[in-house]
């Protein structure tokens, strides 16, 4: 679809949207909290939901608000000084939203997450429950990594990812990345959409992340991927346009738009594919690997060349290919060891080895996503 049509056709009529706030756009260069910056953001996304549309928005700026709260000259290096800042920052930075929004008639709702609570499927649909209840309350949910306790092995690392499973989570048509600059720069100019996030898009990203953040355009273009894997919108997009939020959703042509897939998951293969955390890995061989992203067929243990990891009946896993790349993701019907003893066999052979077959297939296509064809 070309640029104008994603833009007036789909981007204009979307009706629930997530936006995703960064640090630099909340915060000053000291790092302090810009009640300002607040201000003309709460307008906006005020304005958008008086129009009838659904929105929820994920904001860094704890850490940073901290740092305004405690003098400090620089972001912290280690964890237990980021916990604390973040502990500092986040009651400021919610009592200067809550201030804020309630001059527009917005009542805010805060909600802290950690990885955890989205690798569960109980706990993801608990989320997805309690984000439907405030959106029928006509409240604002503002979401955030739980900074305070969250720690390297259960944290997103970036708010990014975690607007692109909340997005994902919501079944949110787009999701717009509000920052400081206009958008995926190439050769001097912003582009317009980017059909594929690809290594050709890949490598346009620089270097450098955000001063006060811990993200940088790497992080938004996997999440942008994330989000157009599973058939919706994603922009990216300088907050410091005016009413830039309002013009994005009456089509004009602002920031970088990344084309969805032509097929939308469903919700269970959503969280299947990019929200549960592998608990293995199998690797498949060439003939598997293409029925799998090609044909979408369920996987056969003939075609299951190794096994990697400790997982039970039910886990999620990850499908590599023979040169070490994942290719799909899905719920197993066999252990660890079941698998790696009937690995490379027939399905006739499955009783023979394991006393029992109570399943033809390792992985059923239904509960199964691939990287290409989902």
């Amino acid at each position: 679809m070309p640029a104008t049509a994603l833009r007036k056709e789909v981007i204009a009529k979307c009706r629930r949207i997530v936006v995703k706030v960064g640090t630099n756009v909340l915060c000053d260069k000291a790092g302090r909290l810009d009640p300002a910056a607040v201000d003309k953001l709460a307008a906006q996304v005020a304005a958008v939901m008086k129009s009838g549309r659904s929105v929820a928005m994920v904001s860094s700026g704890a850490i940073g608000s901290g740092m305004g709260e405690l003098a400090l000259a620089s972001r912290p290096k280690t964890m237990p000084q980021l916990q604390a800042a973040a502990a500092v920052g986040q009651g400021r930075l919610m009592q200067t939203f809550h201030d804020v929004f309630a001059r527009y008639g917005v009542k805010v709702a805060q909600v802290l997450l950690t990885r955890d609570d989205f690798e569960d499927r109980s706990r993801y649909l608990n989320i997805r429950n309690t984000l439907a209840a405030l959106e029928e309350f006509g409240a604002l949910a503002i979401i955030n990594e739980n900074d305070t306790v969250a720690v390297e092995e259960i944290r997103f690392g970036e708010n990014d990812v975690l607007a692109a499973l909340v997005t994902t989570m919501l079944g949110a048509q787009l999701l717009v990345f509000l920052t400081t600059v206009d958008g995926l720069m190439k050769d001097g100019a912003v582009l317009d959409v980017v059909a594929d996030v690809d290594e050709g898009a890949m490598a346009l990203v620089r270097g450098d992340r955000s001063t006060l953040g811990s993200g940088g355009m790497g992080t938004k273009l996997a999440a942008a991927a994330t989000v157009t894997r599973a058939g919706e919108v994603a922009v990216i997009a300088n907050a410091n346009t005016p009413n830039v939020l309002e013009r994005l959703l009456a089509g004009e042509k602002l920031g970088t738009v990344f084309v969805p897939a032509k097929r939308r998951l469903s919700s269970r293969r959503r969280w299947i594919g990019q929200a549960a955390k592998a608990a293995g890995k199998i690797v498949v061989d060439a003939g598997a690997a293409k029925a799998l992203v090609t044909g979408g067929k369920s996987l056969l243990p003939s075609g299951i060349t190794a096994v990697a990891g400790q997982f039970e009946r039910g886990d999620t896993i990850a499908v590599l290919d023979a040169a070490g790349k994942e290719i799909a993701r899905g719920l197993t019907n066999y252990s660890a060891a079941e698998i790696d003893k009937i690995k490379g066999l027939k399905t006739s052979d499955i009783t023979k080895e394991l006393g029992e077959k109570p399943y033809d297939e390792v992985i059923h296509r239904n509960n199964m996503t691939t990287k290409s064809a989902g």
